[in-house]
């Protein structure tokens, strides 16, 4: 028998569903505008040889920001708001999984591993098409060298309307012109083999963290604050353990790799192991205010989502 848990999670079948997808679209775009420049600096640092353009995440930041300005970090941005379908795809497998599993098993870590691990194969499949073409939008500028794709500069009346739209349109075109729709996919096999296994290693870590910590916080003590800090653990404990596996799907699709092993065994023979470190202290930067805004929103947004004859059980 499950032992009784200190902070009680809010399942599907408490939530009314039109309030949750109602405020779900605003608590992911929120989510996604807060972490973009973080995920663009890890995205240069991952694919950059050795230390060739920054030595670090704070110098990326210096140097992306006097070359190219705040829209530098900005880059590719817009195309990942189409990011707001695989987010609503993501929370609604979760959940729904959750559920199944309940049926055959009740311990928490276990609904929460196949959960997670089914909500990044689902989401994943609508998000590698639009990270393959937000990745090389990101390496323009400063990182243009780095990727085989390049932005052609336009004048005249298009030009300013070509920064959100025509750059994407250029991508897109050489990336089909280049692989057709395969192309779109590349890195698929490695995005799935770095976001299952994240996906599956935070949510059980995030209850875990969340019930250790109200084991020692005093009874009063808003459950909100303590899953705001049970977040940012989770995801340093994941990117940790999958860090290795993202920075070889960054090189798959912005190099244009076809072979996992064969970029693994190319970074370790030129870089060592240090290779599969890179990009390991943005990742955590970018992960702690993805993981308490997503954390904080997405509790919020469930205690608003909760069916009303239920609003007065649980605990703020």
């Amino acid at each position: 028998m499950q032992q009784k848990r200190n902070i009680q999670i809010i399942e599907w079948e408490d939530l009314d569903k039109r309030k949750f997808y109602s405020f779900g679209v605003f608590m992911t775009m929120a989510i996604r505008a807060t972490v973009y420049p973080a995920t663009l600096i890890r995205t240069r640092l991952q694919v950059q040889k050795g230390k060739s353009l920054y030595t670090g995440t704070y110098d990326a930041f210096c140097k992306i920001l006097r070359a190219e300005g705040l829209r530098g970090l900005y880059r590719g941005f817009m195309v990942t708001t189409f990011t707001l379908i695989s987010g609503q795809a993501y929370i609604t497998t979760y959940e729904l999984v959750r559920k199944y599993v309940s049926n055959y098993s009740k311990d928490n870590s276990l609904k929460s591993v196949v959960a997670g691990g089914s909500a990044s194969l689902v989401a994943q499949s609508i998000t590698v098409p639009i990270d393959v073409i937000s990745q090389h939008l990101m390496m323009q500028g400063q990182g243009e060298h780095l990727t085989r794709f390049k932005i052609k500069p336009e004048t005249g009346f298009d030009a300013k309307r070509s920064v959100f739209f025509g750059q994407t349109r250029c991508i897109i075109g050489q990336i089909f012109a280049a692989d057709g729709i395969r192309g779109f996919y590349r890195g698929y096999v490695a995005s799935l083999l770095t976001y299952i296994p994240n996906s599956a290693v935070w949510w059980p870590f995030y209850h875990f963290y969340a019930e250790q910590l109200s084991k020692m916080a005093p009874s009063n003590c808003p459950h909100l604050v303590l899953q705001a800090m049970a977040g940012p653990l989770a995801a340093a404990t994941a990117s940790t353990v999958t860090n290795p596996m993202d920075v070889i799907r960054a090189r798959v699709q912005v190099e244009g790799r076809t072979s996992v092993i064969e970029t693994f065994n190319q970074l370790i023979r030129e870089e060592g192991f240090w290779g599969m470190t890179k990009g390991l202290s943005a990742r955590i930067i970018s992960s702690t205010p993805t993981a308490i805004v997503m954390v904080v929103g997405y509790e919020t947004l469930k205690k608003l989502s909760l069916r009303p004859e239920l609003v007065d059980s649980r605990h703020w």
